[in-house]
């Protein structure tokens, strides 16, 4: 990696700024029970009639199915949700979770159980159907120390993976791009679900 001078001292070669206008949001609504990989909504700003908020924004989100295409969920059945993570690792990254928010896996019975795993096996195929990527990621991160982004309420990550999708801007500058705009991906997935 080279080096330019920039009126002071060298400076490795690049851009001098990544312009993301919608990492802002991000910023400004994380707060001790959001986690980057989340994407917690700030509910208190935008409390549903129905109901107050939660300490998890996916129990909000259940909570609120008037508003699912607000939140890009992308499938409700009677047990759980699929929805798009607001804040990405990859494009179509998703989020499969139940409507009853319980901490760890073990936590609930058999049968919820499988009901999770019935609507991450629906993940992962919308996922391959709708952008056919050369892989997939799915993993559980349980508790704090796990890395769960809301503690509270256990969910699964489904996330695309291509070849060559981690490249040097994340290597070198810590940055995932991510090229499509949430809700023109949103659009994308339910073209393919109606």
């Amino acid at each position: 990696m080279g080096t330019y001078k920039n009126d002071g001292p060298s400076v490795p070669f690049g851009p001098d700024a990544i312009w993301a206008p919608w990492r802002m949001a991000y910023l400004e609504d994380l707060r001790d029970d959001a986690h980057p990989d989340c994407g917690a909504d700030n509910a208190a700003d935008n409390p549903s009639p129905q109901s107050a908020p939660t300490a998890s924004f996916l129990l909000d989100y259940w909570n609120q199915p008037q508003r699912d295409k607000e939140h890009h969920v992308l499938v409700r059945t009677d047990h759980g949700l699929i929805l798009l993570n607001k804040y990405p690792y990859s494009n179509g990254h998703l989020l499969v979770a139940l409507g009853d928010a319980r901490p760890s896996l073990t936590d609930y019975e058999p049968e919820q159980r499988a009901e999770l795993w019935k609507l991450v096996d629906q993940a992962a195929a919308l996922v391959e159907r709708v952008l056919e990527p050369q892989g997939l990621n799915v993993g559980v991160n349980q508790g704090r120390a796990g890395g769960a982004g809301v503690p509270s309420h256990l969910h699964v990550h489904v996330m695309p993976r291509w070849n060559g999708d981690t490249n040097f801007i994340t290597t070198v500058g810590g940055i995932r791009v991510i090229p499509s705009a949430l809700e023109m991906m949103y659009e994308r997935f339910m073209r393919v679900i109606n």
